[in-house]
């Protein structure tokens, strides 16, 4: 079949015409977000959160039980913060059992405090959280327990941290001790200490402390002098990581090595949890993967 120079014509401004309308669909096309690959971490659990929204970013065995290490000194700062009435300046003098407790436990971290030494409430939050200190947890338990003696004084406290796990919805997890060194029944799960640690963050007192790297405290002594306490932050992140604000290391023979972590970049906040890691460098790059990821979401 023949077709005439117009037939030619009506068929290319009809071919023009069509591309024409492929070009603009094409243009108001929305762009596909690219895909942010999932990170692989060697913690046995991890969970990751938007703190502004609740929302879960990442999730790895977020809910299985585990050991949690030092990050249980989360709870205890969270039990004291929330005392009616609390004297953040309340001097407390320390104890000879706070000490030995530290000699006695071979996991135990030290604060240093020194038996007749007169610390606050406020100098005490600081060494439970920067240098982890087991006496300085010791201590805090002893205040705010109830009872008319230390023993009944920390079984009181440590009924604290199990009430307070249940008021905020943590069905896994457990204490059994005021600073992590269990007695078989001391536990949690990844998705549990994000949120426990986002409700602690609510507290200005504890967002100020867990996001000091180290800090010089001036403490009374037993002869009415002074000495100053030299506490540094074992969280590695502060420093390191670009818009870290805390939150706790932890580490032992069943918990292996854990961190609970947080940072803001651009008002985001990102928090999460890593547990049963295989060592400290370990930790420290799982959490920054995680970190990363939850930014990148």
């Amino acid at each position: 079949m023949k077709t005439g120079i117009k037939g030619i014509r009506r068929v290319s401004a009809v071919a023009v015409i069509a591309a024409g309308a492929v070009l603009s669909a094409g243009a108001l096309a929305p762009v596909q977000a690219a895909t942010v690959a999932t990170p692989t971490i060697t913690a046995k659990g991890g969970f990751v959160m938007n703190n502004g929204t609740g929302k879960a970013l990442y999730t790895k065995a977020a809910d299985t039980r585990l050991s949690t290490g030092s990050t249980t000194k989360i709870m205890t700062a969270r039990v004291v913060l929330a005392q009616p009435n609390l004297n953040l300046d309340a001097k407390v003098t320390v104890q000879k059992a706070y000490s030995d407790y530290i000699v006695d436990n071979n996991w135990a971290s030290s604060a240093k405090l020194i038996v007749g030494d007169k610390v606050t409430v406020r100098q005490l939050l600081y060494g439970l959280m920067l240098p982890s200190g087991c006496d300085a947890a010791y201590a805090l338990a002893d205040k705010f327990g109830t009872g008319s003696t230390r023993a009944a004084r920390v079984k009181s406290f440590i009924g604290k941290m199990n009430s307070t796990a249940k008021s905020l919805g943590l069905t896994n997890t457990h204490f059994d001790s005021f600073d992590g060194i269990g007695h078989g029944a001391n536990y949690s799960t990844p998705r549990d200490l994000t949120k426990l640690a986002s409700s602690a963050m609510k507290y200005s007192t504890f967002r100020t402390v867990v996001k000091t790297k180290s800090t010089k405290q001036k403490v009374t002594t037993k002869s009415g002098g002074y000495r100053y306490m030299d506490w540094t932050n074992t969280n590695p992140l502060l420093g390191t990581y670009s818009g870290a604000i805390g939150v706790k290391t932890g580490s032992g023979p069943e918990a292996k090595y854990c961190l609970v972590f947080a940072a803001t970049r651009n008002s985001k906040t990102v928090i999460g949890t890593v547990l049963a890691s295989s060592s400290v460098d370990n930790r420290t790059a799982d959490a920054k993967k995680l970190l990363n990821y939850g930014f990148a979401k």
